[in-house]
């Protein structure tokens, strides 16, 4: 979803929903920003999804696609899978920070389960959207007080702005979901937008350079 297409979306939910803040480059580097992947280390094709927790086409994406991604192309070896953060928000940003600051084994899980359930803690009318984190939050472990500590960390909300700044210079990602594909036969092929399946399996295919 592009920002002005997402503006004119979440029109009635401002100001709940504001814009971020300018970024800040981090010092150091930050263990929770290490990837976050699934998939075989050594699988030919790696794609990275840049993603909003609160986009609608990410969350359907998630739920409709990704499923058959996982079974057809990620545990058969074929596709090794990175998350990439790209809040759109500051919702999506303190949900991002969260995701960030768990086990990386509770990582996908988080997100998935935060995506499924986009309509009830990010857009439901006087949602206290960070309390709905919390929620899920201490569902998957996380105490109350690390949760008030990580959504405080400016250094763990810099760290994540820097990295979409740095997506956005070198991908020109400017809206979510964007895929960037490397394989045997192209570096960083670029697609933007929800996709299904059957293009998104062609894509890893022509990537890896599969034939027939």
């Amino acid at each position: 979803m592009t920002l002005s297409r997402r503006a004119l979306l979440l029109a009635p939910l401002l100001p709940a929903l504001l814009p971020l803040a300018p970024r800040r480059a981090r010092a150091d580097d930050d263990p929770r920003m290490a990837e976050r992947a699934i998939g075989q280390a050594g699988a030919p094709v790696t794609v990275r999804e840049y993603f909003s927790l609160t986009c609608p086409h990410c969350a359907r994406f998630a739920k409709e696609t990704l499923p058959q991604i996982h079974k057809d192309l990620i545990d058969t070896g074929k596709l090794r899978y990175v998350y990439e953060d790209f809040p759109l928000d500051q919702v999506a940003l303190t949900a991002a920070m969260v995701a960030r600051a768990l086990p990386p084994a509770r990582y996908e899980p988080f997100v998935l389960a935060l995506l499924a359930s986009q309509d009830r803690w990010a857009f439901a009318r006087d949602a206290n959207t960070t309390a709905e984190i919390g929620k899920m939050a201490a569902l998957a472990g996380m105490s109350h007080e690390t949760f008030e500590k990580t959504i405080a960390d400016e250094k763990l909300r810099d760290a994540i702005l820097t990295a979409q700044d740095q997506a956005e210079k070198r991908y020109h990602v400017d809206s979510t979901p964007t895929f960037i594909f490397t394989g045997p036969t192209q570096k960083d092929r670029h697609e933007s937008g929800e996709m299904t399946y059957d293009a998104f399996a062609k894509v890893v295919a022509e990537v890896g350079g599969a034939t027939g």
